[in-house]
């Protein structure tokens, strides 16, 4: 660049091109994350503008879905790319509190410096002994050789009830319709009004927002039980709770309050289950019709000997996360990952302007061909070591990237390994549906029941 700065080199470079789709196309993309954004990118290339309104109205957005594109914007370690600052977060904040999610930089940089050392690699197996054991209890009681279940109902409670015992120190058995009501009322209500040019006022009492409000008030009371749980007993095993009463703020060394406890509480139980949940719903899905590969698993975990699978096993345990990366690739957990543009920057070769939301789709990078041949067969083999190495490391997001990479990511792939592990090790899964379909109220969950039949298997009967 010569004697050029930085600032002078992103003007020089041309604007993001703009969608060539009509617009109540590009509106109803931008709306339904989960199928419009690999539409949105067949359309218009790897990085694309969208104008829905007025800047006044609503941000115009850019989708990235190149990896070079991916980088330049989650790369960032500044705030000229805001996650806090998005209309989603702030939509969200009014349902879900502010948390790790919903922060801009400076506010969240101390909280994730409290959280953080929870989830190291040094501390995540010690909370896989729950899953373990909740795993062989799900797979014993689901009935074998006739009776259908509900992989999705099935394992969003296995998770939640891990989670809860793991860092939470309460079991949340029964609790799933609290957060499936989040999900279900409140986090659209949020992500709706944030997508869309025209809305009432917050407070205007509409069904919708009586149901979100409901939704919200309800998982806000659960968070306040836990931590009152732990307030009344020094003995419940509760990591995170703990990290998060024994928090200060770095600045005045007073302490979280109870209503900033409860709120990244809501986050943890919200995100920190439904992630894992779906990855081993699919997993078990895509397990269902390719009974080789299922064979696969179940000889892996045959493999270790008697016994529940545990942290330790996981390293003998290859093809199964194989399986579960694979599955994350077809079926991220996150649909896209958000910033806003707070000044000018550079996004692969295009000038992206002050006041855009910029969207990584990680959907439509996991299925871009030009990435991953054949990209919508299941295919575990692409993450054996031989493949691995040829890959980029910015073709493939399941937990976000950078600065902002999802904090519980080794936490979730050991649960849902464990899981898999476990369950596949006492049953086999035939799968119901030839289909997946999904929705993305804020992590990507099946639309609709995932039925199958299950069958024991002959040396666990």
């Amino acid at each position: 660049m010569g004697n050029m700065s930085v600032g002078e080199a992103v003007e020089r470079l041309p604007p993001a091109p703009a969608n060539p789709l009509p617009y109540w196309r590009r509106l109803r993309a931008v709306r339904h994350l989960e199928t419009g954004l690999p539409l949105l990118r067949a359309a218009g290339g790897p990085v694309t503008r969208i104008v829905l309104a007025p800047h006044w109205v609503m941000p115009p957005v850019v989708l990235i879905s190149s990896p070079r594109g991916a980088q330049d914007l989650l790369s960032r370690s500044d705030s000229r790319a805001e996650r806090g600052e998005t209309s989603v977060s702030h939509e969200l904040s009014a349902v879900l509190g502010d948390n790790l999610l919903t922060m801009s930089h400076t506010e969240w940089l101390p909280r994730r410096r409290v959280i953080q050392p929870l989830f190291t690699t040094r501390n995540v197996p010690q909370f896989a002994k729950h899953v373990a054991a909740l795993a062989e209890e799900f797979a014993d009681r689901w009935p074998s050789g006739a009776g259908e279940i509900d992989l999705d109902r099935e394992c969003r409670a296995l998770t939640l009830r891990a989670l809860g015992l793991s860092i939470l120190g309460v079991d949340l058995q029964g609790r799933d319709d609290v957060v499936g009501s989040v999900l279900r009322d409140a986090v659209p209500w949020a992500v709706g009004r944030a997508m869309r040019p025209v809305n009432t006022p917050r407070w205007w009492p509409t069904p919708a927002r009586r149901r979100a409000v409901a939704a919200s008030e309800g998982l806000h009371r659960l968070a306040a039980d836990i931590l009152q749980t732990c307030r009344n007993n020094p003995d419940v095993d509760a990591p995170l709770v703990r990290a998060l009463m024994a928090a200060t703020d770095p600045d005045t060394g007073s302490r979280l309050s109870d209503h900033a406890i409860c709120d990244e509480l809501v986050l943890f139980i919200v995100a920190g289950h439904e992630t894992i949940a779906t990855a081993l719903t699919y997993a078990l899905y895509v397990m269902g019709h390719h009974p080789q590969a299922q064979q696969r698993v179940a000889v892996e975990v045959a493999g270790l000997g008697a016994g529940p699978v545990t942290a330790g096993d996981i390293p003998r345990l290859g093809y199964t996360v194989q399986v579960l990366q694979e599955a994350m690739r077809l079926c991220p957990p996150t649909a896209a990952l958000g910033r806003m543009v707070m000044e000018d920057i550079a996004i692969d070769g295009y000038r992206v302007q002050a006041g855009t939301l910029a969207l990584v789709s990680v959907i439509a990078l996991h299925h871009d061909p030009a990435l991953w041949p054949d990209p919508l067969a299941f295919n575990p083999d692409r993450f054996a070591s031989v493949g691995s190495a040829a890959r980029r490391r910015w073709d493939y997001l399941p937990f976000g990237a950078g600065p902002r990479r999802c904090l519980g990511d080794h936490f979730a792939m050991q649960e849902a390994t464990v899981a898999l592990a476990g369950i596949l090790g006492h049953v086999e899964i035939r799968s119901l549906r030839t289909d997946f379909p999904t929705t993305a109220p804020l992590t990507v969950i099946p639309a609709a029941p995932v039925p199958a039949l299950v069958r024991r298997r002959a040396q666990t009967a």
